[in-house]
């Protein structure tokens, strides 16, 4: 029998920096406990993407990756392949390794934001802002992209794809997009009392307002929001529907 169960098991694990309090170990380690699975999920915190080969090299069995902040874009040039999706994503954050060793990048990130938008949408949801440029925000405008629903990058600086920068936002440009997106990490723990500048104000219980941040529960961004009665979601459940995205993709 130890023998039948060492054979099936395998090692799943999260790429990532700084990632000690990562939401994937623990859903993993739960959810291998509860199914009495007898894998492993591990950390591997990498200082630089350079680093991500030793993985390999130190770790038997490894069936399948995720990858989180900062590396969802640097990861691709060490892949054999992407999927469709993640190639025009241009963003990975999932890592399949086939029977044959080769890594294929796919991407469930889009899956699980889209997922967990859908419930909330009403017909005057028609446009939205995206704030950050960073791997997480190719997948939201891929998403929004599948849903219709226009959208606009808005970052510190001007460069190409962005459509405005903080500074540029009006109380117009707030209430004409009533899907707000944070992808950028402000407001992250232990960061708490920070959140992306723009117009609290000019927003209305038409607004969604959407946090990719699940730590902490409720970030600063959200809780301007609701006192202006606006619908919002914080980034849990997009991270519950990408992990099982992922575990399907990894047992196909």
């Amino acid at each position: 029998m130890d023998d039948a169960q060492n054979v099936s098991k395998h090692k799943f694990g999260l790429i990532g920096k700084n990632i000690d309090y990562s939401f994937s170990k623990g859903y993993f380690a739960e959810k291998f406990k509860t199914e009495n699975l007898p894998h492993d999920y591990v950390n591997f915190d990498l200082q630089k993407i350079s680093e991500f080969e030793d993985i390999f090299k130190n770790s038997e069995n490894i069936k399948g990756l995720n990858v989180t902040i900062p590396y969802k874009e640097a990861v691709i040039p060490f892949l054999d392949k992407l999927n469709e999706k993640a190639k025009k994503i241009g963003a990975v954050n999932t890592i399949k390794i086939s029977k044959k060793g080769k890594l294929i990048g796919h991407n469930t990130d889009f899956y699980g934001f889209k997922n967990s938008l859908k419930p909330h949408l009403q017909k005057h949801h028609k446009k939205a802002l995206i704030f950050g440029t960073g791997g997480a925000s190719k997948a939201i405008a891929f998403a929004l992209k599948q849903l219709k629903i226009e959208f606009y990058f808005v970052s510190r600086s001007k460069k190409e794809g962005v459509s405005f920068t903080y500074s540029d936002l009006t109380d117009t440009n707030i209430g004409s997009h009533q899907i707000l997106i944070n992808c950028s990490p402000v407001g992250t723990f232990p960061n708490v009392n920070e959140c992306p500048n723009i117009p609290y104000n000019a927003i209305s219980e038409n607004h969604i307002l959407y946090d990719l941040i699940y730590n902490p529960n409720q970030t600063k961004f959200l809780r301007l929001g609701k006192s202006q009665n606006a619908i919002t979601i914080n980034g849990k459940k997009m991270l519950e529907l990408q992990a099982e995205k992922s575990w399907e993709i990894w047992n196909k």
